[in-house]
Parts: structure tokens; sequence; C-alpha cells
């Protein structure tokens, strides 16, 4: 598949937000060895309950037994560039030491970018190597 491929579903997914607060649509496509896993934010009236569209991408994965994640694609349909939070890139790490993450813009530019780029220290237990 490719990056473009990936991008598209990316933004399809976004389609489907529930972003009735922030009007702010995020689309997420997840790359596996078995398949591709699409999520989008969901928001909810009490903010701290909202959850991101990679998260989701990742929880569909997780759920049917995908651990081996290989590229990321997020997109919005606002025309920027969308860098995962903190949060998301923290639960991504719990499951590779590095991803490849593809930032879509509406416009049909991608920008190549990593895991490890973008969250070089991630949070570990104390008896876990780094």
């Amino acid at each position: 598949m490719t990056d473009r491929e990936l991008a598209n579903l990316a933004l399809e997914a976004a389609s489907t937000s529930h972003s009735p607060y922030s009007r702010f649509p995020v689309g997420a496509a997840l790359r596996t060895a078995k398949g591709v896993f699409q999520g989008t934010n969901v928001e909810n009236k009490s903010y701290g309950l909202t959850v991101c569209a990679e998260r989701v991408a990742v929880f569909k994965a997780v759920s049917t037994g995908e651990r081996r994640f290989l590229t990321l694609a997020v997109a919005s349909p606002t025309g920027e560039f969308l860098m995962p939070c903190g949060a998301c890139l923290q639960v991504l790490s719990e499951f590779c030491e590095n991803l490849t993450i593809i930032l879509v813009q509406n416009e049909g530019k991608v920008r190549r970018t990593s895991l490890r780029k973008l969250y070089p220290m991630p949070f570990r237990l104390k008896n876990e190597a780094l």
C-alpha cells in the first residue's frame, strides 16, 4: 500500500468524525502486518472523555489481536498537517519502538516523519529497557 492510498483512507475516516464541539474532524489509518485499521475522533460533551482518531485505530487493531504496526497516516480536511498528541504517541510507543507516521493535508500533500522523531523519550516502567 502506498503512502497516498493510506493517506486517502485517513481522509475517508475523518468523514465519519463525531466532532460537534471542536468542528475539527480527524481521521487515522493504521497499516499493520494484517491490514489497515481506520479510526476517527469521537468527542464528548465532557471533553476529557474524547478519544483521538489515532487511538481509535490502535484500539481497533489491538482488539483483533494485531500488535505489529507499520505505518500510521493522520489527516484532517482542515488543510493542516496534524501532529498526533502526546497521549496518542505514548499509546503508539506501547506497541512499537518506531513507526513511520504520515501527516496528510487535504490538498494531497503528505509529510513523512516517525514516532521516534516526534516522541523520542516515551514513558517506560522502571524495569523496562530503553
